[in-house]
């Protein structure tokens, strides 16, 4: 048994939660301590029940929250060396013995799960994407805050059953948002986000060469996007590669409120 549940996830606070019948873990803590709280009890999770915090990368929007639930609840983090000397103010809070070094591409466990890191190209310290296996015939994949697809990046997306996948922008959307061009240009660049057409052709591309069935478009920008722009752009992307849109199971994860607890 599996189950992934997007809490929050966005430009303005990421958070994911991932179940087996032995293990809760987090992806990320961007959202106030309460927030995450409230998202954990909606779906009938204790808090204090969660094993660990996977962290991605330093920026606000995926640790706002992590120095103050991992205190409360006593609760070990995990992220590479990089990421903790990004993020002092958050790091300094943090218990010593719950503090926890991986490096991407080294594979660790944590209970019932194996965590399988892999360096994403993103304007961050050392910022990694997971891979996450269970018994060893289930994966799933957690991929955002991507500047360009590569791969190897694939690579490691070629073997899962589930992914959640940056679709941050349009990009029709972003040049007329009122981003200034600074941050527009930041968004687009090689180590900003992903795009709902790159993400469209991700997926066209794991459909027809993975497992893939289910998949999560996540990490939407408030600004430069749209849920219903994101998701028929990734439809229309699996149409024009000769996809069938009823091969996978598509949805968005949305910015403000808990998703499904999905059972993968």
């Amino acid at each position: 048994m599996l189950k992934f549940c997007s809490l929050y996830s966005g430009s303005s606070g990421n958070s994911l939660f991932i179940e087996t019948e032995n293990t809760k873990i987090l992806i990320d803590a961007g959202m106030s301590c309460k927030k995450i709280e409230e998202a954990l009890y909606s779906i009938e999770v204790e808090p204090s029940s969660i094993n660990a915090i996977l962290v991605t990368h330093e920026h606000s929007d995926h640790v706002k929250g992590l120095s103050t639930i991992s205190k409360k609840f006593d609760i070990p983090v995990f992220a590479t060396k990089e990421t903790f000397d990004a993020m002092p103010l958050q790091t300094e809070k943090l218990s010593e013995k719950n503090i926890n070094f991986f490096n991407p591409s080294e594979k660790f466990c944590i209970e019932d799960l194996e965590i399988l890191p892999f360096s994403i190209p993103h304007d961050a310290a050392n910022p990694c994407g997971f891979n996450i296996y269970k018994d060893n015939s289930h994966q799933i994949s957690i991929a955002t805050d991507i500047g360009h697809m590569t791969k190897p990046i694939l690579n490691h997306l070629e073997g899962s059953e589930f992914i959640l996948l940056e679709s941050n922008y349009d990009t029709e959307v972003l040049k007329c948002c009122s981003y200034p061009f600074i941050l527009k240009s930041r968004i687009a660049s090689d180590t900003g986000h992903l795009s709902n057409t790159i993400a469209g052709k991700t997926i066209s591309y794991l459909c027809k060469n993975s497992r893939l069935h289910t998949a999560m478009l996540g990490h939407l920008s408030k600004e430069s996007n749209f849920p219903e722009l994101a998701y028929q752009t990734v439809i229309d992307e699996l149409i024009s590669s000769c996809n069938s849109n009823n091969s996978i199971n598509l949805s968005v994860a949305s910015r403000d409120c808990p998703g499904k607890l999905l059972t993968l």
